[in-house]
């Protein structure tokens, strides 16, 4: 099954995003940070990435615009997962190099249809 990296900065949130796709027989990895998550990107080279937006040092916008340019890294797809509700982040995160965009709370189906989608695009 696919390999998912997911890049959130609260525990909570990556606990929870990694039993979901656990549960559906995804692998994962997880990074605390947009710095942690580009190294773990650039190294385990994951099927797809949820990127939360809003974390401390590097946001979710910076972190994907860099995996975008990095040629090791530029077709892997971001999924950014945030808990702002704004169109306007969309559009912004549209333009960094995600594929999707989605705001919390994420159901299951949710998160697995949009990978499945990501991975199949």
């Amino acid at each position: 099954m696919a390999l998912v990296l997911i890049i959130d900065d609260s525990p909570t949130e990556l606990h929870l995003f990694q039993n979901m796709l656990e549960k559906h027989g995804f692998q994962t990895l997880v990074a605390d940070s947009g710095e942690d998550g580009i190294r773990q990107a650039q190294t385990a080279a994951p099927d797809c990435i949820l990127m939360d937006v809003v974390m401390p040092g590097m946001n979710g916008f910076q972190a994907t615009r860099k995996l975008s340019k990095d040629p090791g890294t530029a077709n892997i797809p971001v999924i950014m997962i945030t808990s702002k509700d704004a169109d306007t982040d969309k559009i912004w995160g549209m333009r960094q190099g995600a594929v999707e965009y989605l705001v919390k709370p994420v159901t299951d189906k949710q998160l697995v249809e949009k990978i499945n989608a990501a991975l199949a695009g």
